[in-house]
């Protein structure tokens, strides 16, 4: 099997960027969202060679990572809370 030519693969990789960036936004990483597109915005539309490629999977890594992050986070806090009775009346 060939693999697929960058004119193809390029926009499935942007495409996945954007929408790692999305979820970055939905988790409050607003600032990391926006460093991370401005860097894809710059792979997408330079030169379609192998090395935007890797770059753009790169990016995507990284947003990856850092909402995977923040979802555990937030699942220990939601832990937490949902140990603490809210409806018991301080003493």
């Amino acid at each position: 099997m060939e693999p697929q030519p960058l004119s193809e693969t390029l926009p499935i990789l942007y495409r996945a960027v954007l929408d790692a960036i999305a979820e970055l936004e939905g988790l409050g990483f607003r600032r990391e969202a926006a460093q991370v597109r401005v860097e894809a915005t710059g792979a997408y539309s330079g030169p379609w060679n192998p090395a935007a490629a890797r770059r753009l999977t790169a990016l995507r890594a990284r947003a990856d990572r850092l909402a995977t992050g923040r979802r555990r986070r937030r699942a220990g806090v939601l832990e937490r809370l949902e140990r603490f009775d809210l409806n018991r009346t301080p003493v």
